[in-house]
């Protein structure tokens, strides 16, 4: 996919996993319960270093996404505005604890996720509503 597309569809993914969280999906037995929160992390600190925003975060976990969602929706257009600067700046570069990265590439790499992550909770969904048995088994079964 396009990075325009994964931009223009990045509020809908967003959307589309809380609705899911608030649905009462269990993430515990994903990935995403540990990456979830890490790269909305990462998000921030991209739209924070790189476009000049003001993202804080204090959730931790998945209410991270949330926390984010709310601020983003606060400042939709400036933090879209935000996001397609930092797409069209080819050079500018962001300190990272491995070093310096291209804050492009940093920013990309979160809409893929975010994309990613989002047809991964759909389909968990899917399976939800269709019944399938949950895989996760708890410490006392």
């Amino acid at each position: 996919m396009e990075v325009q597309a994964y931009y223009q569809q990045f509020e809908r993914n967003a959307r589309i996993i809380l609705d899911a969280l608030a649905a009462g999906l269990d993430l515990r037995t994903t990935a995403l319960e540990t990456s979830l929160p890490i790269e909305v992390y990462v998000l921030c600190e991209v739209l924070n270093q790189g476009a000049g925003e003001h993202f804080t975060l204090t959730a931790s976990g998945v209410a991270r996404l949330a926390e984010f969602q709310q601020q983003f929706m606060k400042h939709e257009g400036q933090t879209l505005a935000a996001m397609q600067h930092v797409l069209a700046d080819k050079r500018a570069m962001m300190s990272t604890p491995e070093g310096r990265v291209l804050t492009k590439e940093m920013l990309i790499r979160r809409l893929e996720f975010f994309n990613e992550a989002a047809r991964q909770v759909n389909v968990m969904r899917t399976q939800q509503a269709l019944g399938s048995p949950s895989q996760y088994v708890g410490p006392n079964k």
